[in-house]
């Protein structure tokens, strides 16, 4: 098991409907459930989405088909300017910052916020020119993979680290720089769908530590991948599960992601090492469990030890019954009664 601290990042994305105040209660919310991070989504919406783009299935589902993908996303996001004040707060409140760009504007106003992670949402995977500048700016990334190939995995990590021989960037990231997280993109995912072990088949294919971004419903998946090796965890929340918008039914409420939290903790303490061994808790326990060899009946001296007189029974701290061939046969020095300890 790596030592290293798996990173909890919560993802308020734009489960704020818009609404600083209410971003703001989030940040809050990330951190009292302890959260390493929480992260945003930073667009602006004309250079993502076109005015033909249909929505999303879930998206229809929990936003309606009134309105567009993009007046939907204009409804939704918060102006460009209130990213770096959303910053200044996290920092006030012990909390790491993050937000996803969507295009190339927010890649550039993050990029000059010196963030720990620059996050590529698994939608951009396949944008060569976003992937080139995310490369030329040399903030290590973690990268979603829903939707995607393996093939497409190793090309978006070859032009991330410049060794890309179809898409040359220029860049200065290794593949240590960089987190990939296993990520099925529907909301939420069917249990069905996760195929959590291609998480650590990501990891070997390309070289690149692994995490694991869950749309579920529950905390059940994500727990399963940190004991599967999840160096990330990713997980949408709301403040309230009811408020309308294209996120909020596949998200957890502040309780269930403090509750997630604690039990990727509690896994991460549980997971241990590699190595087998008896550790203080137990230790105290081996006496009163294990067994020794007894007398199964009165033993005078001098009588000769066997199958009939001695037997195993607790506690053990006599004569362990692995050394059962070498006392039978052997003589008794003293005289034992009836479930005493045997000695040689």
């Amino acid at each position: 098991m790596n030592s290293e601290k798996v990173i909890i990042i919560a993802e308020a994305g734009v489960n704020h409907n818009g609404s600083y105040a209410r971003a703001c209660e989030m940040v809050k919310a990330a951190k009292a459930a302890g959260a390493d991070y929480v992260k945003f989504q930073t667009a602006v919406p004309e250079k993502v989405i076109s005015s033909i783009a249909p929505k999303a299935e879930y998206q229809k589902e929990t936003d309606g088909e009134s309105r567009s993908q993009l007046d939907m996303c204009r409804a939704i996001h918060l102006p460009l300017s209130d990213y770096a004040r959303l910053r200044l707060l996290c920092e006030e409140e012990g909390i790491g910052f993050m937000s996803t760009p969507f295009d190339l504007e927010s890649l550039a106003l993050l990029g000059e916020m010196q963030l720990d992670y620059m996050k590529i949402p698994s939608g951009e995977i396949t944008n060569l020119p976003f992937l080139r500048a995310v490369a030329a700016q040399g903030t290590p990334v973690i990268l979603s993979t829903g939707m995607s190939t393996m093939e497409e995995i190793k090309e978006a990590v070859a032009v991330l680290t410049g060794n890309s021989e179809r898409h040359p960037s220029v860049s200065d990231l290794t593949r240590d720089h960089i987190i990939l997280l296993h990520c099925n993109t529907e909301y939420p995912t069917p249990f069905g769908d996760v195929n959590l072990q291609a998480m650590n088949t990501i990891s070997r294919e390309t070289g690149c530590r692994a995490g694991y971004s869950d749309h579920t419903v529950g905390i059940e998946v994500p727990v399963a991948a940190v004991a599967l090796g999840a160096r990330v965890i990713e997980k949408h929340f709301t403040l309230d599960r009811n408020l309308p918008g294209p996120d909020h039914k596949a998200s957890l409420e502040p309780d269930e992601l403090k509750a997630m939290v604690d039990a990727i903790r509690n896994i991460e303490k549980a997971l241990g090492s590699a190595d087998k061994h008896v550790t203080e808790s137990e230790r105290k326990n081996m006496t009163v469990a294990r067994k020794s060899i007894v007398a199964a009946r009165d033993i005078k001296a001098g009588e000769t030890f066997t199958a009939e007189n001695i037997t195993v029974k607790r506690p053990g701290n006599g004569i362990t019954p692995m050394m059962w061939d070498e006392v039978i046969g052997s003589t008794a020095k003293r005289d034992f009664a009836y479930d005493t300890l045997i000695e040689l």
